[in-house]
């Protein structure tokens, strides 16, 4: 199984380094970190870029923490298969499910999704919310974030938590924004959820924390 790291980050734990990092602040994260200190022993799972600071963070709280790469995973050109003559190559959706978000029957109390569907080929984006709401607790949340606009900012971040409602924000590679979703597009996505609220930010992002 590729991407999915629990207790300790097992490799590339110099990608976490403190270089390049900008501030944050997060309504979400801060709303998220209060379920998280009320709480004992929950099984979090972080689809973004592999940070040993949220590995370390979640780990001192008392949870552990499982990390899925799938922005980086889905950019590879081994998931794309020929199409009929004078088609467009597919995306092996069922292939990449299985090799990346296969969890082995585990299930998870909290997903914290980041801006990971704004980076995802449109073929993945209904079948990933599916596989999350598959094996998120029921009540469980899971804390999202969309770009608003459009914009020379907007770069692919790998996000690291901090004890307080401060994310640190880092460059983590030249993937191209796929998506600009408007808010009943999100609802839309989130159809089968049971419950979600916005927040405002003053920046391009907007956050969603999303009940199961």
């Amino acid at each position: 199984m590729r991407n999915l790291f629990g207790g300790g980050d097992t490799k590339g734990s110099s990608r976490g380094s403190d270089a390049g990092r900008t501030p944050r602040h997060s309504s979400g994260w801060n709303e998220l970190l209060k379920y998280l200190r009320g709480q004992e022993s929950l099984r979090i799972l972080d689809i973004g870029p592999t940070s040993s600071t949220n590995i370390n963070y979640i780990t001192s709280l008392g949870h552990s923490i499982y990390m899925a790469n799938v922005v980086e995973e889905a950019s590879k050109p081994e998931w794309l298969t020929p199409g009929e003559p004078g088609e467009e190559p597919r995306f092996n959706v069922e292939g990449f499910l299985q090799s990346n978000l296969n969890f082995s029957g585990r299930k998870f109390d909290v997903v914290i999704l980041w801006d990971t569907v704004d980076y995802l080929p449109e073929p993945l984006l209904a079948p990933v919310f599916a596989r999350i709401h598959e094996v998120l607790q029921s009540g469980g949340l899971m804390l999202a974030f969309f770009h608003a606009t459009t914009g020379p900012d907007n770069v692919f971040c790998r996000y690291h938590l901090t004890d307080t409602d401060v994310v640190e924000m880092q460059r983590a590679g030249n993937y191209p924004l796929l998506h600009i979703f408007s808010n009943r597009k999100i609802e839309n996505m989130l159809s089968e959820f049971s419950n979600y609220r916005f927040f405002l930010a003053k920046d391009s992002l907007r956050e969603v924390i999303i009940t199961r």
